[in-house]
């Protein structure tokens, strides 16, 4: 009788830097409850749906970002020219990479791989600094003379949220520092953003919409730097990068609506990671990373790869983390999902991990 199990996704082949581009939608199946990609699939808000739905009427004309470049700036009390919509916030890696000549681009791992996949991509040599188990950021790690530095917070896949002075010693003259901010609206009240920081030499924040609103399909996200990098950004920028319905998104997500509403999504957010670890906690042979302060927890169990078949088996994907330097097979990223889905997949669990321990 032929299995009707998804098949767990083929181990990107060949160099490190094909492992880089594995990301955790390609651990999904139809059938599969979804652990491995940290994106927000509650129904979305009229408030939003209506806008994107009214852009499909103008899309004769080309796209105008004029107005969501102004209201993202007005979330971050920032001048629009200091704001740069993106096709999601993944193209912001890559405009950096090619408006950019850095002689030593370090990036800060575990963290998110598409920045270093498009730094390679456009033939730069990479230096990594990989943070210890307890992933902490020591900003001593890096070198001086690193003139384009790249970090996440909080970061992905260990959901370690660093103190916002730790980050910000890292930025000084000659030196470009990046932080991926794509999370940054699940933690309630944005304690540690540097959106707002306007101060910092070199400073560009990249952010999305895709995880709180579910936009992963739609591709809007959004950099912070001062006037004049933005403008080299955006010399490098394809025309019109971001549609129609994409802006609108912008605009109703950067709303003073939208971020009252995100505020209390992260607050149940929490409430949701504080169960999953508490479940967690129960189990024997689990260690949780650091202390996770965003939609998804790191975990690291004995014999990953077997642990991560048993769970497909069962019906749950969860992401594989040795695409992400650092990390090895026997780290699993889990998405925060609701209490009763954790439960299910928490029993679930136990009973695999029963199986390999014995």
């Amino acid at each position: 009788m032929l299995s009707m199990v998804p098949p767990r996704p083929p181990a990107p082949a060949g160099t490190a830097a094909a492992d880089l581009r594995f990301h955790g939608d390609r651990e999904v199946a139809d059938g599969l409850v979804d652990l491995a990609v940290n994106v927000r699939a509650d129904p979305m808000p009229d408030w939003l749906a209506e806008p994107i739905a009214a852009a499909l009427a103008d899309l004769a004309r080309y796209p105008d970002p004029g107005p969501a470049r102004a209201a993202v700036a007005a979330r971050h009390g920032r001048p629009p020219a200091e704001v740069l919509l993106t096709a999601g916030a993944a193209q912001a890696f890559s405009l950096l990479a090619h408006a950019l000549r850095p002689v030593r681009p370090v990036v800060v791992h575990p963290q998110f791989t598409e920045p270093e996949a498009a730094l390679r991509a456009a033939d730069h040599a990479v230096d990594r600094v990989v943070l210890d188990p307890d992933f902490g950021l020591d900003p001593s790690l890096v070198a001086d003379d690193a003139d384009l530095v790249v970090l996440g917070n909080p970061t992905n896949p260990t959901s370690v949220l660093h103190d916002r002075e730790t980050v910000a010693a890292l930025a000084r003259p000659g030196r470009v520092l990046v932080v991926d901010e794509a999370f940054a609206d699940t933690v309630p009240g944005e304690p540690q953003s540097l959106a707002h920081r306007r101060d910092l030499p070199g400073l560009v924040v990249i952010r999305s919409f895709t995880k709180t609103w579910g936009l992963a399909g739609l591709r809007v996200g959004y950099l912070l730097a001062d006037a004049a990098l933005v403008d080299r950004l955006d010399a490098v920028a394809p025309l019109w990068p971001v549609s129609t319905p994409a802006l609108a998104a912008a605009v109703a997500c950067a709303s003073p609506t939208a971020v009252a509403a995100e505020r209390a999504i992260a607050h149940r957010l929490a409430a949701d990671r504080a169960h999953l670890l508490d479940r967690l906690a129960s189990l024997s042979g689990v260690r949780v990373a650091g202390t996770p302060a965003s939609s998804f927890v790191l975990i690291e169990v004995a014999d990953g790869p077997g642990v991560r078949d048993r769970l497909r088996e069962r019906g749950y994907a969860v992401r594989r983390c040795d695409t992400f330097p650092g990390l090895g097979p026997d780290w699993l990223r889990l998405a925060v999902r609701d209490t009763a889905t954790t439960d299910a997949f928490v029993a679930v669990l136990a009973d695999v991990l029963k199986g390999t321990s014995s």
